[in-house]
């Protein structure tokens, strides 16, 4: 820098209190992530799940998607089947996925995501779902017509569990959850072909406590009971390793797996 230039005015730096006020705030409503933007970044998966789902979408007549979330995903497609449906068991997300995806020509199915799906036999030739809770694979089998076809993007083993356990500790059993083998064995099991099995670790990162918060409120399978009050200490411990030593780094994993319905 010359002598005759000036920096600008310097970012306010905010406290903790502010931080996690503000976090603590926020509606976690829907699965859109875009608070985050500047506080967190997650490396993505090399297979893009969106443009690929959407691929199939366009060729599809009539497709399903279960555990929409908010219909973020689903509305990204820019051109739906004819008959195109989603499931969503959270209330305050059907409210925010039907009005999205409704305009748009998707039905939105209020469905506590537990066996039975709520549709007939072979009703659909594409069912897809991202980040599924938890794939019930006999009735994804049984809606599918033959030869349709299930295209799913999963968290993997151990996401982000360099968080997790420094808030509830050392979980080896959680380690071994989410793993793809069995997501394939289930899917056979339940009379489908894999076609496609792919797996990423990903590299992220929070910048601020205030991104921890809003991460652990909106999944909140993560943590399970996460509240600021009951976290209060450890979130004011891990707000001054940020402000010290940067970014918290974890690892998020996810798989894709593509199933076919024989015909």
């Amino acid at each position: 820098m010359s002598p005759t230039q000036h920096p600008g005015p310097q970012p306010r730096r905010r406290g903790f209190d502010e931080l996690i006020a503000e976090a603590d705030a926020v509606s976690v409503d829907g699965w859109d992530f875009s608070w985050l933007d500047g506080r967190a970044t997650e490396e993505r998966p090399p297979w893009g799940y969106a443009r690929s789902m959407a691929e199939r979408m366009g060729r599809a007549s009539a497709a399903l998607d279960i555990q929409t979330g908010g219909g973020e995903v689903l509305a990204s497609v820019p051109r739906l089947p004819p008959l195109t449906v989603a499931t969503e068991g959270w209330p305050p997300n059907v409210a925010r996925a039907t009005a999205l995806l409704h305009p748009l020509g998707a039905a939105v199915v209020s469905d506590r995501d537990e066996p039975p799906l709520p549709f007939a036999d072979a009703a659909f030739d594409l069912v897809v779902s991202r980040h599924p809770v938890k794939a019930w694979w006999t009735e994804i089998a049984r809606v599918l017509r033959p030869g349709g076809t299930y295209f799913s993007q999963e968290v993997g083993p151990a996401s982000v569990f360099e968080l997790v356990e420094y808030f509830l500790g050392p979980r080896p059993q959680g380690r071994a959850g989410r793993d793809p083998e069995r997501a394939r064995a289930a899917a056979e099991a339940a009379g489908l072909d894999v076609v496609d099995l792919r797996t990423a670790a990903l590299r992220t990162e929070f910048h601020d406590i205030g991104a921890v918060v809003y991460f652990l409120r909106k999944v909140i399978w993560m943590v399970p009971g996460f509240t600021v009050d009951r976290y209060r200490d450890q979130l004011a411990s891990l707000h001054r390793r940020i402000e010290t030593d940067g970014p918290f780094v974890a690892t998020t994993t996810r798989f894709l797996i593509e199933a076919v319905k024989p015909a």
